[in-house]
């Protein structure tokens, strides 16, 4: 039976990877999702380790699939399902674990899970604003919810849209962050975005930041190109990297993900080259990813613990696809200097 399973895992693989016309790939994608639903039943017998980088000046060693919470969290999925997609993708190996107060009810799920694991875990959340006392709440707030009393990260959440004086002013959001850290309440400090790159280059100039989070795929670095602009600033300070929406996605989509890929632009067949491109670029540690079922979490996982780089012509074909993307997707998130 495992055997059997094994080769029509490897037949999904490859139907996945192939090009298909669409009235195809509806027919058939629907056997390649079941028979990777039955992935979960044979778990506890994977013995292949998911793959692991150290994340910049932190030290810490991370997988390289962090598991983003927005997704379920935002859509307000049941809690005993959001429950049980989270435990799996835990218990399948993943230690980055991406929430944010702002993100519905996923600090509150996390919060059943996290503590009876939490020295294997790298927990990371974020405060959305630039004032020092309100982040104070939302962090207080945050520590409550998943039932700890740390976190190894804290990103500073939409950098990119921020006035850097005000975030950097005495009563500002990274002087109190700086606060906690030193309390021991947060190890590091992250900035994270989807636009603005010269902000997030401003803010590197303190030299405070452990770990940066940005939009980065193959369609995404024709728009806002942090791959260009801001990646080679980390990897001289020796900044982390995390790379998000790695499948290209689009603003607002969350509430419909249940209903297929809409809030993801990036077909089927194209997804795990995707994920690939980001973990091919250089200084990135962490491709962060927010599965909406359980299929999708299991999917995810399998691709990460076989990643390995593009060749020359899956990345030449992909960036191709990339640019005419782009084009239909435009600068969505925001400014893009």
């Amino acid at each position: 039976m495992k055997s059997r399973y094994f080769s029509q895992q490897t037949r999904a693989m490859n139907f996945l990877r192939s090009n298909t016309n669409r009235r195809q790939f509806i027919k058939q994608f629907a056997v390649a999702s079941s028979t990777l639903a039955l992935a979960r039943v044979f778990a506890s017998e994977s013995t292949k380790e998911l793959p692991t980088r150290i994340l910049g000046r932190t030290k810490a060693k991370v997988t390289i699939l962090g598991l983003g919470t927005a997704p379920i969290g935002e859509a307000f999925v049941e809690p005993k399902e959001a429950e049980k997609i989270f435990g799996e993708v835990m218990d399948r190996g993943v230690n980055y674990i991406d929430t944010a107060r702002i993100y519905g009810h996923a600090e509150e799920i996390l919060g059943r899970l996290v503590p009876q694991r939490r020295d294997k875990l790298f927990l990371v959340t974020k405060v959305w604003t630039e004032s020092g006392a309100d982040a104070e709440k939302f962090f207080n707030e945050s520590l409550k919810k998943l039932k700890v009393d740390y976190v190894d990260l804290v990103h500073i959440h939409h950098i990119g849209g921020k006035n850097i004086d005000k975030v950097l002013a005495d009563d500002g959001v990274l002087p109190f962050l700086l606060k906690q850290k030193e309390a021991g309440k947060l190890r590091f400090i992250g900035v994270s975005g989807h636009a603005g790159p010269s902000r997030f280059l401003k803010i590197l100039e303190t030299g405070k930041i452990d770990v940066l989070m940005s939009v980065m795929n193959y369609a995404d670095r024709n728009i806002y190109n942090f791959e260009g602009r801001v990646i080679p600033e980390c990897i001289k300070q020796n900044v982390g990297v995390v790379a998000m929406k790695v499948y290209a996605g689009i603003k607002g989509g969350f509430p419909f993900h249940k209903k297929g890929w809409v809030g993801c632009a990036t077909p089927p067949e194209r997804l795990q080259r995707a994920m690939y491109y980001a973990l091919d670029l250089k200084g990135v540690s962490v491709a962060n990813v927010g599965p909406f079922t359980l299929e999708q979490a299991i999917q995810n996982v399998e691709f990460a613990r076989n990643y390995h780089p593009l060749t020359d012509e899956e990345r030449t074909e992909l960036l191709d696809f990339g640019k005419e993307l782009a084009q239909k997707l435009g600068p969505r998130y925001g400014p893009t200097t």
